[in-house]
């Protein structure tokens, strides 16, 4: 005679553990719907973070050979220092905005201008070199933006990352 006590062999007990097979089997397709959408999304974000990192880089070697470009403009004197002194307010400010992706909530990074913040900077290089620095200006402002694209991506990639190992197990 074993210990185990079964349970009572009637109708009620066959419905109730035919309702609970049914619920494990739903709440099974559920979560692998919800991991195939998080997988395929992690794959989209995965293939878009190295194209962004190579444009990244070549955006940063655009950036400091257009800041090269406008110190020999001007005169060959450093300009990192006036501008520098010169900013006194931020003219791009970079905001935290969360998206949905099957339930899970993503960190976004959403960057804004601000062209009125930058009139302290327009007499730079009214001297010599002044269009070339607005140039340098605008070739910044595109690396700043896919930087802030690329550290967008690798946040929701490690969130997405995070949250597929915790729906796969």
């Amino acid at each position: 005679m074993s210990s185990e006590q079964r349970p009572s062999a009637n109708r009620m007990t066959l419905q109730t553990f035919k309702a609970r097979g049914a619920g494990a089997t739903k709440g099974f397709k559920l979560l692998k719907k919800k991991r195939d959408a998080l997988k395929s999304r992690f794959q989209f974000l995965l293939k878009d973070i190295v194209e962004t990192k190579l444009l990244v880089g070549q955006g940063l070697k655009d950036a400091s050979f257009a800041l090269a470009k406008s110190q020999w403009a001007n005169a060959g004197d450093d300009i990192t220092s006036t501008v520098v002194e010169r900013s006194k307010k931020p003219s791009v400010l970079v905001k935290l905005v969360a998206d949905n992706i099957a339930g899970v909530s993503i960190p976004v990074f959403k960057m804004t201008r601000d062209g009125t913040r930058d009139s302290s900077e327009e007499t730079l290089g009214i001297a010599h070199g002044g269009a070339v620095i607005n140039a340098t200006r605008e070739t910044y402002l595109k690396a700043v933006t896919q930087l802030v694209r690329l550290a967008s991506l690798q946040t929701a990639f490690k969130t997405l990352d995070e949250e597929i190992k915790m729906t796969s197990r």
